[in-house]
């Protein structure tokens, strides 16, 4: 059984000002997500799914799946605010959609085997895609295995402004034990820092590991994200921009015993376009990498 590919597009772009998964990055137009979508083909992946707002679905056809649509079968799916589950209510006046767990959720009446869940608009690297291609394809009929390629979190800041990340520790095995949304991350003079529960700076290594989003679930995944997207709704549904992130599902399972979610180790480097101002830095990095010939100048002919 091949792994999915789902990926997470619904994102508003707001601090970027755009539809930056829409945005050619590559020689001929590419976005990064087109770059994941070729690294996830050649590393063994069988299907794609995207989760996206369905505002644009008529540019997301057009601009994203008509380039690989005849090179793997894709499914889309759409997240809304109002996509909640029966009986739960919320702030009328939110507007913030409820973070990439929820996102997460919109998958799964379509994800029936084990899968990898990456943003859209992130650069994970081919490395990565083939290490998680080879785990996944290990627990397969599996459940309460999961998952994450750990990147160093001194490899994944932008020089433009603070990040989000999610701090991870590990066990001597090299499964997660704990891992914590920290979402104001950044060098400040050769120290990085982070900002705690009390907007206190708080100084880690730059070899901490980090999430930067790219997870591997089977799909019992599904059925916990929405008994505790229930308790959620329970907790924060009447705040206006409270989150239900996938490091908070993870690390309520891992601390209970329910799973385990394996540490998968990368060579690879992330990059991404966080802020406006990193375009010009992914344009070149894209550029070396073809230079290298690690990717051809056109992805998709």
């Amino acid at each position: 059984m091949k792994p999915t590919l789902f990926v997470l597009a619904a994102g508003m772009g707001s601090r970027y000002g755009g539809l930056k998964q829409l945005d050619g990055l590559g020689p001929n137009g590419e976005t990064i997500m087109d770059y994941s979508v070729y690294d996830a083909i050649r590393a063994g992946f069988g299907k794609l799914v995207f989760v996206i707002r369905e505002s644009f679905v008529d540019d997301f056809k057009k601009i994203v799946l008509s380039k690989f649509q005849n090179k793997i079968p894709c499914e889309v799916c759409f997240q809304s605010l109002d996509k909640v589950p029966a009986g739960c209510t919320y702030n009328p006046e939110r507007e913030k959609p409820w973070g990439t767990n929820h996102a997460v959720l919109m998958g799964k009446d379509v994800i029936k085997e084990p899968f990898a869940v990456i943003n859209a608009d992130d650069f994970y690297g081919k490395e990565s895609f083939q290490v998680m291609a080879d785990f996944l394809k290990t627990i397969a009929g599996k459940k309460n295995e999961y998952c994450m390629i750990g990147y160093r979190v001194g490899n994944t800041l932008s020089e433009s402004g603070a990040v989000s990340r999610g701090i991870c520790e590990t066990n001597a095995d090299g499964y997660l034990t704990h891992v914590v949304e920290r979402t104001h991350i950044e060098d400040q003079g050769g120290q990085i820092v982070y900002k705690d529960e009390n907007d206190k700076d708080v100084a880690i290594s730059p070899d901490t590991p980090v999430s930067m989003n790219m997870w591997g679930f089977t799909p019992d995944y599904f059925e916990y994200s929405e008994k505790f997207f229930v308790d959620f709704l329970k907790k924060h549904g009447q705040e206006l921009k409270s989150e239900f992130f996938i490091p908070l599902v993870v690390n309520e399972l891992i601390t209970s015993g329910t799973v385990t979610c394996k540490v998968l180790d990368t060579p690879a480097k992330w990059f991404g376009v966080t802020y406006a101002e990193d375009r010009p830095q992914v344009v070149m990095k894209l550029n070396d990498l073809i230079r290298k010939g690690i990717y051809p100048e056109k992805l998709f002919s």
